[in-house]
């Protein structure tokens, strides 16, 4: 009998470890995700356009493509360099309303 009480309490000391683990981690990553959501919002707000996965897509894109024409244009390669900042500049301004 003296066994069983010691594994119950061993189960329980367990069980709270485990439970305090998982809301800890819980409010951790919500918190995160929170700071993550509010930047990425106030990112959209600021520049004017919508939140979609879509938009920070061409986003990721618009400045992909200016960071490479003016990469493109310090290695004086004059023509790719403004292509390359041209095409950026029309996906940035399709996404800026």
């Amino acid at each position: 009998m003296a066994t069983e009480g010691v594994f119950d309490w061993l189960g329980q000391t367990v069980g709270k470890i485990i439970r305090f683990l998982v809301e800890f981690l819980s409010g951790f990553l919500g918190m995160i995700w929170g700071a993550m959501d509010a930047f990425l919002h106030g990112m959209a707000k600021a520049i004017g356009m919508d939140v979609s996965i879509f938009s920070f897509v061409l986003l990721f894109v618009g400045l992909l493509l200016l960071y490479s024409g003016v990469r493109a244009l310090l290695r004086r390669s004059i023509f790719g360099g403004l292509i390359l900042t041209f095409l950026g500049l029309i996906v940035m301004s399709w996404l800026i309303h």
